[in-house]
């Protein structure tokens, strides 16, 4: 069975977008597009909220036609791209690039998609992932650590009442001082 993983980068203070929706402080050298290329390669498909999606669509659809994109630029383009992604949003009337857009998180349709072959489901954006912890559908998380403190943003872990036992699986370390912390979900209890 697939497993759902909660997928984002953080500020060390745990925000994943400064004011403004400022994103620009990630620090995502060769070797760590390297590793996305790797890992997010071999997904079955991308669930994103709209405003992750709007982000991503802002960039990766064309940056493969930039003649000096680095060729890992170029990869992760072309994945992005070619993904199936799922875009959660009340508001979007139409998503290019092999998306459907859902109106909310359906716990019984999460658990036929990860039901069908094929590699992970990879969640991204705030709004989302508290849905999915609110539905108790995450299996994973892999947080990519930056090294910056922003003092204020959009953290990503909202209050909720969910609890979710994790052990510790993978910690990576990658130039730049980006630190992977991948956990897995402790085994649920009847």
């Amino acid at each position: 069975m697939r497993k759902v993983v909660l997928t984002m980068s953080v500020s060390l203070d745990g925000y994943m977008e400064g004011p403004g929706r400022d994103i620009g402080w990630h620090v995502v050298g060769e070797e760590l597009l390297r590793h996305f290329n790797a890992w997010l390669g071999q997904a079955g498909a991308f669930l994103e909220g709209r405003v992750t999606y709007q982000l991503m669509a802002d960039y990766w659809p064309t940056a493969d036609r930039d003649p000096a994109a680095p060729a890992t630029v170029a990869e992760f383009a072309r994945i992005w791209r070619d993904m199936p992604k799922i875009v959660y949003s009340r508001t979007l009337t139409s998503a290019g690039w092999n998306t459907t857009i859902a109106r909310e998180v359906i716990p019984e349709e999460i658990m036929r998609l990860k039901a069908q072959p094929g590699g992970d489901l990879v969640v991204g954006g705030a709004d989302l992932a508290a849905a999915f912890l609110r539905h108790d559908l995450i299996d994973e998380i892999r947080i990519y650590v930056h090294p910056i403190v922003l003092g204020q943003g959009k953290p990503l872990f909202q209050p909720s009442d969910a609890r979710l036992p994790l052990r510790l699986e993978e910690t990576c370390t990658f130039s730049g001082g980006v630190v992977l912390l991948r956990y897995a979900r402790e085994p649920r209890t009847i």
